[in-house]
């Protein structure tokens, strides 16, 4: 029997210390972070769930945190919007389809909050994450952001519109394979954004390699 069916998991909200901590240690453990200048601070979660921020959770069966993911409220010159910092699936629980159900978690927060965009960010060389972002959740990468963290860090910054249903491809798209050089790709990705194109989609190719496909932001 598949363990999805043997297995209840439900969305929550988080908002007491205990589950501030529990959070704080699934993020250390997810990521493998050593150095407690990479760690995630308890009372940071907290102060964000208490202000307009979301800190959620997805709890097993048993009530054991299993993944969480937190975010905040983010402006530019287009308006607010929520950003999500960090999304994080225990290593056994993945592959399950809880990342969709925190990205919902936080759509439900944000909404509750006024607003109707989150953004967050990703690899670009990670074609599973693009896929996920990109044709599961609709949403569509319309920035670049050369070494976000630093060197070889590289970042597609996505925006989900939380007010609509999953848009509809546009018919005419241009297609990117993806090159095995990040320079590559970074020149190719802010060639295209710069010419008013989104990423709309990113597929594997017959041949295992992968490809975007962009569209025009309008029609996004």
């Amino acid at each position: 029997m598949n363990r999805i069916s043997e297995v209840s998991f439900r969305a929550v909200s988080l908002t007491t210390a205990s589950r501030f901590a529990e959070a704080s240690e699934l993020y250390r453990a997810v990521f493998g972070y050593l150095d407690p200048a990479y760690g995630l601070n308890p009372r940071l979660l907290g102060a964000l769930a208490s202000n307009g921020g979301s800190v959620v959770g997805i709890l097993d069966g048993s009530d054991k945190l299993v993944a969480f993911a937190y975010g905040f409220c983010g402006t530019d010159r287009r308006g607010f919007y929520h950003y999500s910092q960090s999304a994080v699936v225990a290593a056994d629980q993945q592959g399950h389809g809880l990342g969709r159900m925190l990205k919902h978690a936080q759509r439900e927060v944000a909404l509750s909050h006024g607003m109707s965009r989150m953004r967050w960010t990703y690899d670009p060389m990670q074609l599973r994450n693009a896929h996920f972002n990109l044709d599961v959740l609709g949403a569509r990468g319309r920035w670049f952001a050369p070494d976000m963290y630093g060197p070889g860090t590289d970042r597609v910054i996505v925006e989900w519109d939380l007010t609509r249903e999953q848009p509809a491809i546009p018919s005419a798209l241009t297609e990117l394979v993806l090159p095995s050089d990040s320079a590559e790709l970074r020149r190719s990705f802010e060639g295209l954004l710069a010419q008013g194109l989104v990423a709309v989609s990113c597929r594997r190719l017959p041949d295992g390699n992968g490809a975007y496909y962009f569209g025009p932001a309008d029609d996004a």
